[in-house]
């Protein structure tokens, strides 16, 4: 018991902290704290229609970020969610406005394609790394900005909306009959589909081979090695799995709230996503918590200019030194983790595998 309070208490110093220094810097620079605590509250849970916007950003960033525990729990810092979400908005618009398919059909080709695409953009990184030993943090986040400029290219040449341009550049919106609502809030087919996810991937990571895999790797590789893993292959399907779920989440925010991609839209979904499920200590119930946290700090966000002075950069201040804390917390508890097992180079891992770490994974 007080093993799991003291690192709950870990797990949240980041965030109190933040909490702390960008109040502290509001106070500094004038601004009512107690107005601006006010907001906060109003904008995610008791004001007009708060938490359906809470519950809106959460839906992306669980399952962004339950693909992003997966990759953890493997020992790999993926940064590049944002990306492979981007990929999977692209490929999702694509589908809806240019192939003519009957509804269920649209939904299903979309689907696999996102996810297909989301894999692939993931596995890009995963493959460099496995391969030829390339870090993982630099190759995810440089295709982050390649899946970038690919949303710039698709909204301003092939799938432009003729009435936009610049910065609001965007694709043309998917028929209304393709969306699962018609506003900006949640709706009951994405919850459905969230909790559907949420608990296939609660599955994947307590009750399957595959789940126990990515935690002895992560865990310790060259132990999961003489258990006759092959450390590669896992590693290989936690990019996999991770770059899927970003892909499906961008495909759930075509056909949900967003019904079209914009240049520069959510462009800090990806990032949040990463400190959700860090902050959720890379477990389901934790990442639902810290999704939903994070959702109503978003909801909180675009409410708050209406009831404070502070404007919405000021709320992305918290975000931005959360991000840091929690990311500097997680990198140097990997790197410890990978010094003290690293896996010798010459250990001929693949040739240990045995037959019951083949019919594991």
């Amino acid at each position: 018991m007080r093993k799991r309070v003291a690192n709950l208490i870990w797990r949240l110093m980041p965030l109190a902290l933040a909490f702390a220094l960008a109040f502290a810097l509001f106070a500094g620079t004038g601004f009512d704290a107690a107005e601006i605590v006010g907001g906060l509250i109003e904008g995610a849970v008791t004001g007009n229609g708060a938490l359906p916007n809470t519950v809106r950003w959460a839906i992306p960033l669980v399952v962004i970020g339950l693909g992003i525990a997966v990759s953890l729990r493997a020992g790999e810092f993926n940064i590049g969610a944002q990306g492979q979400f981007l990929m999977g908005s692209v490929a999702a618009v694509w589908v809806a406005l240019r192939w003519d398919l009957p509804q269920p059909a649209v939904y299903l080709a979309a689907a696999v394609i996102a996810i297909a695409l989301g894999a692939a953009w993931s596995c890009i990184a995963g493959v460099l790394k496995v391969l030829w030993g390339a870090d993982e943090v630099i190759t995810t986040l440089m295709l982050n900005f390649v899946a970038l400029q690919v949303v710039v290219w698709i909204t301003t040449s092939p799938l432009k909306d003729p009435l936009t341009s610049g910065d609001a550049a965007s694709t043309s919106r998917i028929d209304s009959s393709l969306r699962f609502q018609g506003s900006g809030e949640y709706s009951p087919e994405l919850i459905v589909l969230a909790l559907l996810l949420i608990a296939g991937v609660w599955l994947l990571l307590e009750r399957s081979g595959l789940g126990l895999a990515l935690r002895l790797t992560g865990a310790n590789p060259t132990a999961a090695q003489c258990q006759g893993l092959s450390v590669r292959r896992v590693r290989l399907w936690s990019y996999l799995i991770a770059g899927g779920l970003a892909g499906l989440a961008g495909a759930l925010e075509v056909f949900g709230p967003a019904g079209r991609v914009v240049t520069g839209s959510t462009p800090t979904l990806g990032f949040t996503a990463l400190v959700v499920a860090t902050v959720g200590s890379l477990t389901v119930s934790g990442t639902v918590s810290a999704a939903l946290f994070f959702g109503g700090l978003q909801a909180a966000i675009l409410y708050l200019p209406i009831v404070s002075d502070l404007p919405p950069s000021g709320l992305r201040i918290i975000e931005g030194v959360v991000a840091l804390l929690i990311t500097a917390q997680l990198a140097a508890v990997l790197r410890r983790r990978r010094n003290s097992n690293r896996i010798p180079a010459s250990s001929g891992e693949d040739a240990a595998e045995s037959p019951a770490a083949k019919g594991l994974l």
